[in-house]
């Protein structure tokens, strides 16, 4: 039977793109807003964006769908990029800072310390790739300025000359494992191929035994023909 014109069609699938920075809705509120017919009800999102390798960013946006509003927070965080100098997974020096009612206090740490904070401070921290940390907030609880005090305070972390110098080092030593390895599986690779097995060799000594026992079946033979030829002649 000819395929009937209402069947759905295949669409091809194309593969999805990877996303540049990772998202995280901090904070959903529904807002509302009098206006002359009554209230009228909407969404305000809150996004943290960060790719975990030093930029990250915080953006409000509202709409009257989540989506929507989700989406312009997104645009919004982009456009408030910042670039977080990391030293070693931690920040290079200790900040303090007062924004609105919100005071911040963040230390760096050894490493396995991890991140010893709490709420946006934790996430903010999380996405622009610090893993050690230590730090401690005071006053307001709000996420929204808790976000956005740690936008402030991560802007203001600079490299300084002795931190220069220990990112200098460690770059170093990076790169002298990393030579090491290469050299080590260079090594190993060569130790671990399988030289070709050698072609067994007839060995000479059942070589001379066929040729001897060739030799007396001839000399038997002889002896017959001569044995059988003097019995006729007989």
């Amino acid at each position: 039977m000819p395929p009937s014109d209402n069947k759905k069609r295949r669409r091809s699938r194309t593969p999805r793109e990877e996303k540049e920075f990772e998202e995280y809705m901090l904070q959903l509120d529904r807002v509302t807003r009098v206006v002359k017919g009554g209230r009228r009800m909407r969404f305000r999102a809150t996004v943290i964006i960060g790719d975990r390798a030093g930029r990250v960013g915080i953006g409000l946006g509202k709409g009257s769908d989540v989506q929507i509003a989700a989406r312009k927070a997104a645009a919004d965080a982009k456009k408030n990029l910042i670039e977080v100098p990391i030293v070693n997974d931690t920040i290079p020096h200790p900040v303090k800072l007062k924004y609105k009612a919100a005071r911040i206090l963040i230390l760096p740490a050894a490493p396995g310390t991890g991140l010893i904070a709490g709420s946006a401070v934790r996430k903010m921290l999380e996405l622009a790739g610090v893993k050690n940390v230590l730090s401690k907030s005071f006053g307001t609880t709000n996420r929204v300025v808790l976000g956005q005090a740690m936008l402030r305070i991560l802007s203001e972390l600079k490299l300084t000359e002795a931190a220069k110098k220990f990112v200098a080092e460690l770059k170093k030593q990076k790169e002298e494992e990393k030579k090491k390895k290469q050299a080590a599986q260079k090594t190993s690779d060569k130790a671990g191929r399988r030289r070709a097995p050698k072609k067994k060799e007839e060995p000479k000594k059942a070589e001379s035994e066929l040729k001897t026992a060739a030799k007396k079946v001839e000399k038997e033979k002889g002896r017959l023909e001569t044995e059988m030829e003097a019995s006729k002649d007989s």
